[in-house]
Order: C-alpha cells, then sequence, then structure tokens
C-alpha cells in the first residue's frame, strides 16, 4: 500500500469516529478545501507532514495517535 493511500484511510477512520467533515479541515483548522480533498481523494501523490499535522490537530489529534496505527505496517513504498 502506498503511503498516500494509508493517510487517506486513516484520515477517513477518524472523520468518521469524530464525526468530521471535509469542510470541518477548513472551518476549524483552516486547511484549504482544495489540500483536504486532494488528500482525500489521493490526487496529491506526496503529503507533507505539515499537512497532515494541520488535519488532524483540527480533530485534536496529535501525530503519535494518528501513525500509532496498525494500517502503517502495510505501507511499502
Amino acid at each position: 500500500m502506498k503511503l498516500s493511500q494509508a493517510i487517506k484511510m486513516r484520515m477517513l477512520d477518524l472523520m468518521e469516529k469524530k464525526n468530521f467533515s471535509q469542510y470541518d479541515f477548513y472551518k476549524k483548522g483552516g486547511v484549504a478545501k482544495a489540500t483536504a480533498s486532494q488528500v482525500l481523494n489521493e490526487t496529491r501523490e506526496r503529503v507533507a507532514v505539515k499537512t497532515v499535522y494541520e488535519m488532524i490537530s483540527s480533530m485534536g489529534v496529535s501525530l503519535k495517535e494518528f501513525f500509532d496505527d496498525p494500517i502503517f505496517d502495510e505501507v511499502t513504498d
């Protein structure tokens, strides 16, 4: 699995658990709608850690909590 796919899957999982919409990234975290869309639709092959941080911090999630998930054990690229 590609890293961008694992990030997308983890992000969608957290969004579902926290009842968080794509619009909330912009409203609560100041993340551009286009950026959130690119991450969640995997049109951005490389995702900066800063982007991940901005998105997850708006959900109240730390980097450790985000990356401490078995999905990242499946990353091969």
